[in-house]
C-alpha cells in the first residue's frame, strides 16, 4: 500500500522528517520497506528558469534557425540558437541552463550542454511543452506571462509537487490502515506515546447541501445480511473532464493513473478515507436500485469488456432490467460514467466482506475496492464518506446535489466489548506497565474506556477495528503502541536438554541434506499450493484425490500437491530461463491426497539432477550429468542411512522415460529415473532432467537403532554385463521380468546402470547396460554354469524383445 507524505500532512500536523515518521510507523507495525521520491513533473523542473528574450536575428546559415540572446536574470545575457518558428524579441520563455538533465518521451535522461549549432555557440534551450514534460505541443515554445522575472526557478512557475511515498507491507489484519485517514489515526497514537499530541484533522462536510430534489432515485436492499448498509445520492449536471492537477498529483503519486473527474474523485476519497464508493450514470438506471444476489448463469459485461457468468450468491448492484455492477468488486460496462454523463448516481456502502472476498476470487477479480470491503471497513462513516465525495465532486466538476441521501441502515453494527485484566496484561507482555500508560494508549486509539477497577479496565472497540475483538487482541495494541523495543529482557538464558533418538526425523534430514550439500545439491522448499491440473500430466495422479482449498488465493494455487515432481520442475524452468541450468537441487516436503479412506499426507525426499556435472571452466571439458552419476547420489543416501539389503524392482510411475525403483520386499523406498520428454515439454525445459522420490516414511522406518549382520557368503558373487541395443518401446520392467524368468535362483540381482539414446545408434533404437550378480550360497560357481546362464539370459532377450547384443 502506497501513501503520499504531504498527503498524510494533510490530517496531521508532522514536524518529523519522512524518515522518523517512516520508522515510527513501522515501529506501530506498519512495516515501510521504501521511501520512494515523487515529482509530479520528472527531474521537477531543476535548472529550469525564466529567461527573457532580447534579440533575436535571422541564423545566416540555416533558414529555421534563430540567434537569440536571453537574459536569465542574472545580468549576464546569454546567446541560445533556437529552431522554434514563434521565438520573439520581448518573451518570457523557458530556459534550460548548461547542466541540466531533461528527459524524453522514452523517459530516457539527456544532459543540456554547451555546444556550437551551425557555427554558433548555444549557451542552454528555450524548451516547448513537451521537452520539459508539461503536455505534447511541439509546435513551439512556451511562451509565459510578461510579468513573470527573468530569473525566476520555473518550478515555482508551474507548482510542481515534491512528495516522498511510503510503500507500507500493510499486514491482511490491519483493515482499519488501508487510507491515509487510518495511517494518520495510527501514527497520532504513536506520537501521543512520546508525549506528542497532534491535532488530527478531519475532512468538513459541513458544506453538504441538497440543491434541488429533481432526481430521485429510490433504493431496495433484499440480501440485508450482504449488504448491511446502503447509501446513495444523486448529482445533476456535471461535466465529465480532466481533473485539477492537484487531484492528479495526488492519485499519481500513489501509482493509480487518473480517469476523469468523476472516477478520479471516488478513488481520491477511497484512499483517502477508506470507504469505497461507486458513480453510476443516473440516465442509464432503470426504475430503482436493487440490492440482490444474482441467478445462477446470468452473463454480465464489466468494465475490462469481459463478459463473466454470475454466481448465486455473487451480492450485485441492479435496477429493475438487470444488473449494472459487481457489488463491492467492479463495475459495469453499460453503467459507467462517461464523458457524455451528465446525472449521477453516487454509491456509499458496507458489504459483508465474505461474501464479496468469495466473489472476487470465484471471478479472478482484485480491485482496491474489494480489497478493503474483503477485510472489513467502517460502517460508520458509510454517510460521512457519501458527503465528503459529493462535495468534491461539485467542486471539480460543477453539477448540483438533487436528491436526499438515502441511507438504508436496518441492523446497525454494534462496536464490540473486551474486559482488560491488568494482571494478564502484564503477564503476557513480561513487563509490568503504568496503568495510567496503559490507559493512554487506548484512548489514543480510540478505543473507549467504559469502567476502571484496581483489577482492570471494561472497554468498547470501534466497529473498524475488526482485528480487536478479544482480550489478547487489545494486549497486542498496547505492547505495540508502547513499543517492543521498550520492552526490557533478561541476560539470563533459559535452555532445556531433550532425550531423543539418533533417528529423529529432523537428525535423519540433517544428515542427508548435509550430504547432499557437500556434493553439489542446494537445499529448495517449494509451496505445497498448486494447480489441480498437474495431475493430468501423470496416469498415477487422480483428479479425485486432490485437496482443494475452500477459500483459494487463486487458481494456480488451488490444490495440495500429490507430488513433489511438478513443484520442483517449476524451480527447474524458473532457473534455465535465467540462465541458471546447471542444477542440483533436493527437497523435504509433504503430498497431500484425499483418498476414499481419508486425508493422507506423505513425507517425502525429491532430488532433481540436470545440465552439466560442474561449472564451466577453461581447463575441465564439459561433461553431462547422466543416469549412472544419478544413480549414484541416490544410491549413496541409502548407504548413508544403513538401510537393509535392497532390491531393484521395476518402476510404477509413469512420469519416467527410463526408471529404476530401489525396495526392500514389497515395500518401495526410492523411484528415480529420466522425467518423461512430454512433461518437460509442459514446463518449456529442453533438456535432461533425472528425477528421484524418496518415500521419506517408509525409510525412517527402515532405519533401526540396533545393527543387523549376516555372515558373509563363503562362496563369492560374480558379476557380468550386457549392452544391448534395443527398440525405444522396450523398459527396463520388460528385461527385468525376462531375466527372473530365466533363472530364479541363482540370479540375485539385476542393476540398469547406463541409458544412451542419441547420435551413432540406429533410428528409435537406444542402448541399455545391464548388470547381473550372480551367486551360489552352497559353492563356487564355475565359468560353464555362468556362461550357461548368460548365454540363455541373452537367447531370451533377442527372442523376447528383439534385442541384439553391442
Amino acid at each position: 500500500m502506497r501513501i503520499s507524505y504531504n498527503w498524510l500532512k494533510q490530517f496531521i500536523k508532522l514536524e518529523s522528517s519522512s524518515e522518523e515518521t517512516a520508522a515510527l510507523l513501522t515501529d506501530l507495525g506498519l512495516e515501510v520497506e521504501v521511501v520512494e521520491k515523487y515529482q509530479s513533473v520528472k527531474g521537477g523542473l531543476e535548472g529550469i528558469v525564466v529567461g527573457e528574450v532580447k534579440t533575436c536575428v535571422q541564423h545566416h546559415d540555416a533558414d529555421r534557425l534563430k540567434i537569440t540572446t536571453v537574459d536569465l536574470g542574472d545580468g549576464n545575457p546569454v546567446q541560445i540558437v533556437c529552431g522554434a518558428p514563434n521565438v520573439a524579441v520581448g518573451q518570457k520563455v523557458p530556459v534550460a541552463t548548461i547542466g541540466t538533465n531533461l528527459f524524453d518521451k522514452e523517459g530516457n535522461e539527456f544532459q543540456i550542454k554547451k555546444g556550437k549549432i551551425r557555427g554558433q555557440e548555444s549557451h542552454g534551450m528555450i524548451c516547448a511543452e513537451d521537452e520539459l514534460g508539461l503536455g505534447e505541443n511541439h509546435d513551439g515554445i512556451m511562451i509565459l506571462d510578461a510579468s513573470l522575472k527573468a530569473g525566476t526557478p520555473f518550478a515555482k512557475v508551474m507548482n510542481i509537487e515534491n512528495d516522498e511515498v511510503f510503500e507500507i507491507g500493510l499486514t491482511p489484519n490491519r483493515a482499519d490502515a488501508m487510507s491515509h485517514w487510518g495511517v494518520a489515526r495510527d501514527l497520532r497514537a504513536g506520537l501521543v506515546q512520546k508525549n506528542v499530541h497532534p491535532e488530527l484533522i478531519t475532512p468538513s462536510v459541513t458544506s453538504f447541501r441538497v440543491d434541488k430534489r429533481t432526481l430521485k432515485i429510490d433504493v431496495e436492499v433484499k440480501d440485508i445480511k450482504l449488504a448491511p448498509r446502503y447509501c446513495g445520492v444523486t448529482i445533476s449536471g456535471i461535466t465529465v473532464k480532466p481533473s485539477p492537477d492537484w487531484l492528479q498529483n495526488r492519485l499519481k503519486a500513489i501509482g493509480l493513473t487518473p480517469k476523469n473527474n468523476i472516477v478520479d474523485a471516488t478513488n481520491y476519497v477511497l484512499h483517502e478515507l477508506g470507504q469505497p464508493l461507486h458513480a453510476f450514470d443516473a440516465n442509464k438506471i432503470n426504475g430503482k436500485i436493487i440490492v440482490k444476489t444474482a441467478e445462477s448463469g446470468t452473463k454480465f459485461k464489466t468494465l475490462d469488456d469481459v463478459e463473466r457468468i454470475l454466481h448465486e450468491e455473487d451480492l450485485m448492484i441492479c435496477d429493475e432490467k438487470g444488473p449494472l455492477c459487481i457489488a463491492g468488486v467492479f463495475g459495469g460496462k453499460n453503467s459507467g460514467v462517461t464523458e457524455n454523463t451528465s446525472n449521477i448516481f453516487l454509491e456509499s456502502a458496507y458489504f459483508n466482506p465474505v461474501s464479496i472476498r468469495k466473489t472476487a476470487k470465484r471471478h479472478g477479480l482484485s480491485t482496491d475496492a474489494s480489497f478493503r470491503f474483503e477485510r472489513g471497513i467502517d460502517p460508520t462513516i458509510t454517510e460521512y464518506a457519501l458527503k465528503r465525495a459529493a462535495i468534491l465532486i461539485k467542486e471539480i466538476a460543477g453539477g448540483e446535489i438533487t436528491s436526499d441521501i438515502i441511507d438504508i441502515y436496518q441492523k446497525k453494527i454494534e462496536d464490540f466489548t473486551v474486559l482488560l485484566n491488568f494482571n494478564k496484561v502484564n503477564k503476557i507482555i513480561g513487563q509490568e506497565i503504568p496503568k495510567e500508560i496503559i490507559k493512554k494508549i487506548l484512548v489514543s486509539l480510540d478505543i473507549k474506556v467504559n469502567s476502571v477497577s484496581d483489577a482492570g479496565l471494561g472497554l468498547t472497540i470501534p466497529a473498524y477495528r475488526v482485528d480487536v475483538q478479544r482480550e489478547i487482541d487489545v494486549i497486542e495494541e498496547i505492547l505495540r503502541v508502547y513499543g517492543y523495543n521498550n520492552i526490557q529482557f533478561s541476560k539470563k538464558l533459559n535452555a532445556t536438554v531433550a532425550n531423543s533418538g539418533r533417528t529423529e526425523d529432523y537428525k535423519v534430514q540433517n544428515i542427508i541434506a548435509s550430504q547432499l550439500n557437500s556434493v553439489g545439491f542446494h537445499e529448495m522448499m517449494a509451496n505445497s499450493l498448486t494447480t489441480p491440473d498437474y495431475v493430468k500430466l501423470s496416469e498415477n495422479l487422480k483428479e479425485d484425490f486432490n485437496v482443494m482449498m475452500l477459500n483459494p488465493l487463486s487458481n494456480e494455487l488451488s490444490a495440495m500437491r500429490q507430488s513433489l515432481l511438478f513443484s520442483g520442475l517449476e524451480a527447474v524452468s524458473y532457473n534455465i530461463n535465467r540462465r541458471n541450468s546447471d542444477l542440483k537441487l533436493f527437497e523435504f516436503g509433504k503430498s497431500y491426497h484425499k483418498m476414499p479412506s481419508g486425508y493422507e499426507e506423505n513425507k517425502h525426499l525429491s532430488l532433481f539432477v540436470t545440465g552439466n556435472r560442474q561449472p564451466e571452466i577453461w581447463t575441465t571439458p564439459q561433461k553431462p550429468s547422466d543416469f549412472f552419476l544419478f544413480k549414484g547420489y541416490v544410491q549413496s543416501i541409502l548407504t548413508r542411512l544403513s538401510v537393509g539389503k535392497t532390491q531393484s524392482v521395476p518402476v510404477s510411475s509413469d512420469v519416467f522415460n527410463e526408471g529404476i525403483a530401489i525396495a526392500i520386499g514389497n515395500d518401495v523406498l526410492v523411484e528415480y529415473g529420466t522425467v518423461k520428454k512430454s512433461i518437460l515439454k509442459y514446463f518449456d525445459i529442453k533438456q535432461e532432467v533425472f528425477y528421484a522420490d524418496f518415500n521419506w516414511n517408509l525409510i525412517l522406518k527402515m532405519i533401526s537403532n540396533k545393527i543387523k549382520f549376516q555372515d558373509i557368503p563363503k562362496y563369492p558373487e560374480v558379476r557380468r554385463d550386457l549392452s544391448l541395443l534395443l527398440d525405444q518401446n522396450v523398459t527396463f520392467d520388460k528385461l527385468y521380468s525376462i531375466a527372473r524368468q530365466t533363472e530364479k535362483v541363482l540370479l540375485k540381482e539385476i542393476h540398469l546402470f547406463d541409458v544412451y539414446e542419441g547420435k551413432n545408434l540406429p533410428e528409435g533404437k537406444k542402448s541399455y547396460a545391464l548388470s547381473f550378480v550372480i551367486q551360489d550360497t552352497t559353492k563356487t560357481l564355475t565359468d560353464e554354469q555362468i556362461d550357461k546362464i548368460m548365454n540363455k539370459l541373452q537367447q531370451n532377450f533377442e527372442k523376447e524383445v528383439g534385442a541384439v547384443l553391442r
